[in-house]
């Protein structure tokens, strides 16, 4: 049985970790287990892709929309994706990523969607980013966290690696991929993962790390780049899975990742870059980017047709023109009644398990077109005919699911809803009543 070290009587560790990182760090390992006591430190980022930005205190320095603090999952900054909550660490990630805008981007255990947003930021509903998480449970929470986001351009799949590897061979610029791992850098943040931590864990995780790297690199397209990531400090699943990297795929190299905020260098590979809660202002993270040495090479994907009968096609046209002030571009499909606005240069998807299949529009009912949700939130002001903008109180109101009253009666029909300047979904209005749409599943009362 494991014998559990208790330090000041508030946090608990295996004996086995604390001998481990007394070796690791030598000197230093006083201060890195005196840091379990302080705090967790919270911390969000803005969403450029919303139209109307506000101004907020304590930035993260280094980081374009990193700031210190907490929001509020009901507040309507949260509400309309102009926030997302994340760790100051776990920021890390996706910024020395930084995908250009046009990239085809894979985030290969994507959920709970941090670094998919994130990455999101970066490509500007430009591009592809797919999304994969394995769990179907989980990727139901990253659906929800995407489309919030305001994600135009983005398939969300529960797919494993060696499935995904057969569908999407030498198609993407980047892949980035956290991996499962031992976790050690969320201990502080989530105390009661420390009992899962046993002597061997670290190398069990590190072997399911290269199972999956062996085939998600199959998907790396020559002159690609591969971010790897773990939230844990353990050599063996970081600088280990380094090391088995540049062994096995020698067209790879290591890219230099700046050191900001207290960062530190890999051990035995400076590159790589190491985040301790007793030097930087946040959890637990490693990350490693690579460099294909490739040539890149032209990509010949053949896409898809629309499945849109005459009538469907002509309910959707009728929306598009007394709603929409632009044509949306992608490639419309039909998944039962559901329509969906998917991104360009997708190889079949046949084989592939699907979450949301690019943006959702909405649903055909007998002789209507009715929009989503999804398209409500992803769309500006500037990109729609109608919009109404909400007070605090009738956001309140409809976040809970009640009907609204206006100060003024509007002519009936679909509007986009406003808060604060973005948008939070379609609705139907009815004389001077706003009829509720928001989804069920997310309503609250504030």
């Amino acid at each position: 049985m494991v014998q559990f070290f208790d330090r000041k009587e508030t946090m608990k560790f295996p004996s086995d970790f604390i001998e481990k990182y007394k070796d690791l760090l030598g000197a230093e390992a006083e201060e890195f287990f005196t840091s379990f006591d302080q705090e967790a430190v919270s911390a969000y980022r803005i969403n450029p892709l919303k139209k109307q930005q506000k101004d907020y205190p304590d930035p993260i320095p280094g980081t374009p929309w990193g700031y210190y603090g907490k929001i509020s999952g009901k507040s309507s900054d949260h509400a309309t994706g102009l926030v997302y909550s994340q760790e100051p660490a776990a920021q890390m990630v996706a910024q020395v990523a930084a995908p250009s805008k046009g990239s085809r981007v894979l985030d290969l255990a994507a959920a709970p969607g941090g670094k998919s947003t994130h990455l999101l930021s970066y490509v500007d509903n430009t591009g592809l980013l797919v999304s994969n998480e394995i769990d179907f449970t989980r990727s139901k929470v990253l659906v929800e966290n995407l489309e919030r986001f305001g994600a135009k351009n983005v398939v969300v799949n529960h797919t494993s690696a060696d499935k995904l590897a057969e569908v999407f061979k030498n198609y993407f610029d980047m892949i980035v991929f956290d991996g499962p791992c031992s976790g050690e850098g969320m201990f502080r943040k989530d105390p009661d993962a420390i009992q899962y931590w046993h002597k061997d864990y670290p190398s069990e995780l590190a072997q399911l790390q290269k199972d999956i790297l062996a085939d998600g690199l199959k998907m790396l397209a020559p002159g690609g780049q591969l971010v790897y990531s773990t939230c844990t400090w353990s050599p063996e699943e970081n600088e280990g899975v380094v090391a088995w990297i540049l062994e096995n795929y020698p067209d790879l190299e290591l890219v230099a990742i700046p050191k900001l905020s207290g960062m530190s260098d890999g051990i035995d590979f400076p590159e790589t870059a190491r985040m301790y809660p007793h030097h930087f202002k946040g959890e637990g993270q490693f990350v490693a980017k690579f460099q294909d040495k490739r040539m890149p090479e032209q990509s010949c994907i053949k896409e898809g047709k629309t499945n849109l009968n005459k009538e469907q096609k002509q309910l959707w046209d009728d929306f598009v023109k007394k709603h929409l002030k632009l044509p949306l571009d992608g490639l419309l499909q039909v998944f039962g009644d559901n329509l969906y606005l998917l991104p360009r240069g997708l190889p079949d998807l046949s084989k592939v398990k699907i979450a949301r299949n690019g943006l959702h529009l909405g649903i055909f009912k007998k002789k209507r077109f009715e929009p989503s949700f999804a398209l409500g939130i992803a769309l500006t002001s500037d990109e729609v005919v109608s919009s109404i903008e909400l007070t605090q109180e009738q956001f309140a109101q409809y976040a809970s699911g009640n009907v609204v009253t206006l100060d003024q009666t509007l002519e009936n029909g679909w509007y986009q809803l406003l808060v604060d300047g973005n948008g939070f979904g379609f609705a139907k209005v009815i004389g001077n009543t706003l009829k509720n749409y928001y989804p069920k599943g997310l309503r609250f009362h504030i």
